[in-house]
């Protein structure tokens, strides 16, 4: 990279005590900003520290001396040095006395957009997003030079404070071939962009610090018109900006959208959701972490959706080496967890390969064998063949098999609920520790898991499940016997012929103790006295929440049972198959 920062016009500027210290300093070619604030001690500020420059406070003469020297202030309290990019920014009093300047060093960075040369080069709207200072201005310099100079595009630079330019008429070489329109107040931001579009017919508009909502307005009217846009904005992360009113609109706006009974249980989500409003105007975004290290999102629009639907983004990771090596990593965020819980981590971005049953549409093949196959002339191919299946079991590393699903997918095993309970299917996945991970989304389904009575007045569904080759399970009711058999069924695992510990736990409200003796007592009703005698049982009085809980787990036996007598002595009576 090069860079170029006119640093010594900078440091004219400055009395000259401070001058020689930073002249003289060793770090001065990485110095980010001078602050003097009137009765405490100018400050240099480095980019990981800072150190005072002397041990006098600094006084109003030395504030007045540097205005002296510096360009007018303009209506947002900047100032600059002709032809260079330097920027000085005042604090004034309440009665508009300066008493206070950061004098911020500019910088043109010659090839800092390595890492996204390639999305400049499509043509598309891009948005640098970052904190202060992370360097975006700088990229945006850089971006409008080589779509000038070296892509040959008409670009108009929206100038607001010289930042991108440079103060004074004459543009700052940095911008190379690229025109810029200085802009007379800040507010007037918007006009100037409307104008650019309308009086100067560029390819590009390169805007910097977009911030008022008139100015995110006038950006969607200049991407509509069809010229690209470049701009920066204040913001972390995409989420910054979803959630602020004023510049949502350049992510596509957010609004309140009512679904229908069907569609709302299909997502599994309330029936009033949030959804994007529009097309964005910016349609990739870059986050700025670091200098070196950029996150990117090729498309707005499915991050922004993917977001407004509860889930995690995977956008692309950029970092550059010392060697100027571009490295591009891909932000994995499982959620509902691939492994059942939350994670992240990245990977790199080679072709991924289709995995599982579902994916290449047959059986998983058998890995390779661990040791090499020795080829004897005379043997038989079906003699070797033989010799291989009897030491396969050697040779073969058992914890190193991946258990499958009953159709050969890989477990844990993937099921879209459809108007099932979602905290009964989570309770009873958590008690008997079953390999299933539940998921809004039915494309990453393994199998659909669904009431009868919905399925037959769905035929979307079946559809939608036909397409993509995903079987559906039915149970009749959303009980903990219809929904533990049912996964059990998914999983091919045999309903044990008795009820264990665990299993006692699922027909459990409050675990009391009176909850846990009344199931106690129909499992032993069930197992010692109806199942091997073929006898009818009456259990002992219980309330009506006790008796739903006997009568769940009755049915988990497949057995029947009645409720009779009136209260406070109403009670159960099992009844053999």
């Amino acid at each position: 990279m090069t860079i170029t920062d006119d640093l010594q016009k900078l440091l004219e500027i400055l009395p000259q005590d401070l001058r020689q210290e930073l002249e003289n300093h060793p770090r001065r070619d990485s110095l980010v900003e001078v602050v003097l604030d009137l009765g405490r001690r100018p400050e240099a500020r480095f980019p990981h520290a800072a150190e005072y420059l002397s041990e006098q406070p600094v006084t109003q003469a030395q504030i007045d001396d540097c205005i002296q020297r510096v360009g007018t202030f303009g209506g947002d309290n900047r100032a600059g040095i002709e032809q260079t990019l330097h920027r000085i920014s005042a604090i004034r009093n309440r009665t508009g006395k300066i008493i206070g300047l950061t004098c911020r060093v500019g910088r043109a960075v010659f090839g800092t957009i390595g890492m996204i040369r390639d999305l400049v080069e499509t043509g598309k709207s891009i948005l640098m997003l970052g904190r202060p200072g992370v360097g975006k201005t700088t990229a945006l310099r850089e971006i409008a030079r080589v779509l000038a100079d070296e892509l040959h595009k008409r670009v108009v630079i929206i100038d607001t404070s010289n930042e991108i330019a440079g103060d004074g008429d004459i543009a700052h070489p940095a911008i190379g071939r690229a025109r810029r329109m200085q802009v007379a107040q800040p507010e007037l931001q918007h006009q100037v962009m409307i104008e650019a579009v309308e009086n100067h017919m560029p390819e590009v508009i390169v805007i910097d610090e977009i911030g008022t909502e008139l100015e995110a307005l006038a950006a969607r009217t200049i991407a509509e018109r069809g010229v690209q846009l470049v701009g920066t904005a204040h913001g972390n992360q995409i989420e910054n900006l979803i959630k602020n009113p004023t510049l949502s609109d350049l992510v596509g706006g957010i609004q309140a959208v009512t679904l229908g009974d069907d569609e709302a249980r299909r997502r599994g989500s309330q029936k009033t959701v949030l959804e994007r409003k529009a097309p964005p105007t910016f349609e990739i975004a870059v986050e700025m972490l670091e200098r070196q290290r950029w996150v990117v999102h090729e498309s707005v629009a499915d991050t922004v959706d993917t977001l407004l639907r509860g889930r995690q983004p995977n956008p692309q990771t950029r970092t550059v080496d010392e060697s100027g090596k571009v490295a591009v990593t891909r932000q994995l965020a499982v959620v509902n967890g691939r492994n059942g819980h939350f994670s992240s981590g990245e990977e790199s971005l080679s072709p991924a390969k289709p995995v599982g049953w579902r994916a290449s549409g047959q059986m998983l093949a058998l890995p390779p064998l661990g040791v090499e196959r020795e080829r004897l002339s005379s043997r038989s191919e079906f003699d070797r063949l033989l010799d291989e299946s009897f030491n396969y079991s050697d040779s073969f590393d058992l914890a190193e098999i991946q258990p499958a699903g009953p159709n050969g997918e890989d477990l844990p095993l993937h099921v879209y609920p459809y108007g099932v309970s979602r905290h009964q299917l989570e309770q009873v996945v958590s008690v008997l520790t079953l390999p299933v991970v539940l998921t809004k989304d039915i494309d990453n389904a393994d199998a659909i898991l669904a009431l009868r009575s919905h399925v037959k007045n769905h035929a979307k569904l079946r559809q939608m499940a036909k397409a993509r080759h995903i079987p559906i399970h039915m149970i009749k009711s959303s009980t903990i016997p219809q929904i533990t058999r049912g996964l059990r069924r998914l999983l091919n695992i045999d309903d044990p012929e008795f009820a264990d510990d665990k299993e006692l736990q699922l027909f459990l409200h409050n675990g009391s103790d009176d909850e846990m003796d009344a199931l106690e007592e129909a499992r032993l009703a069930v197992e010692q006295i109806v199942i091997p005698k073929g006898q009818p049982v009456e259990l002992l009085p219980r309330s009506a929440q006790v008796r739903k809980m006997q009568h769940e787990l009755v049915e988990h036996y497949r057995l029947k049972s009645h409720s009779f007598g009136e209260e406070p002595n109403r009670r159960l009576r099992i009844y053999p198959a």
